[in-house]
């Protein structure tokens, strides 16, 4: 990924948060069908990207074409979309790809960390019974075949699975975009499972914790991020004291050894 489209992602990541909390799963199939828009438009892209053109004039195209026709989240995300530099065209739809399985993401975290590992094992159980069979990859490929005709099996592969996990299969196996459906959908699952490392506290400590210890631990650290974490605890004698927690990409360092490299530094500053 290129700097610019990674800072404009990173940045959509986090003026957005809020709107992807609160969307529906029905916004995540509006972005997908915004998606089709800007695929088969290559116009349309040039000017959502075009450098030359102010932000505001960028969202306005976005709000005119798509703006009375979808919720009013799947709007917020379309426009702040638009409004960042991307270094391709087609990093834009990317974009609005990775913010509907965002989305999808977000349904499925309501369950807390079970739903999305549950999203995940739907996703790489489709991926798996896909990649086995020669005659099924070839089926869900075939450029004469009707749309319906993969999702229908794709239902077949995947019958039982979450709301979540049907859209973004039928997604994958009906605009890949380029790509395998399977390995579409290998690429959403990657971004769920990401999504996890916010319910996993990696902890670090210089000894064992004893039962209570990490009992204490856990709930001290369910109170302070707002969620039940998992804790993964590590012993490394390395870290000489304290204790170091990183949660998503929340770090929370307490070691000795960190704040002697912090005192070095200083000294040697």
């Amino acid at each position: 990924m290129a700097a610019v489209t990674g800072e404009s992602f990173a940045s959509l990541q986090e003026q957005l948060a809020d709107t992807l909390d609160g969307a529906e799963l029905a916004v995540a199939a509006e972005l997908f069908h915004a998606l089709d828009v800007l695929d088969s438009s290559p116009a349309l892209r040039r000017s959502l990207t075009d450098p030359s053109r102010e932000a505001q004039d960028r969202a306005s195209v976005v709000r005119a074409l798509f703006g009375a026709k979808v919720r009013a989240g799947t709007a917020t995300v379309l426009e702040a979309v638009a409004s960042q530099r991307w270094s391709r065209e087609r990093d834009l739809g990317d974009a609005v790809e990775r913010l509907a399985v965002s989305v999808a993401a977000v349904q499925a975290e309501k369950g807390g960390l079970e739903g999305l590992e549950a999203l995940e094992s739907d996703l790489l159980s489709f991926r798996r019974a896909v990649s086995s069979s020669h005659e099924v990859q070839h089926a869900l490929t075939e450029p004469q075949a009707e749309a319906e005709a993969k999702r229908k099996l794709a239902g077949r592969l995947s019958a039982g699975v979450g709301a979540e996990a049907r859209l973004l299969i039928d997604r994958a196996v009906t605009a890949p975009r380029g790509l395998r459906p399977e390995a579409l959908v290998e690429r959403f699952a990657g971004q769920v499972a990401a999504r996890q490392q916010r319910w996993i506290a990696q902890v670090t400590v210089a000894k064992e914790l004893d039962v209570a210890h990490q009992r204490r631990l856990s709930s001290s650290l369910d109170r302070y991020f707002g969620r039940e974490l998992k804790l993964d605890v590590v012993v490394d004698p390395s870290v000489v004291g304290g204790i170091r927690v990183q949660v998503g990409d929340e770090v929370v360092d307490s070691t000795v050894s960190t704040r002697l490299n912090d005192l070095n530094r200083r000294l040697a500053g």
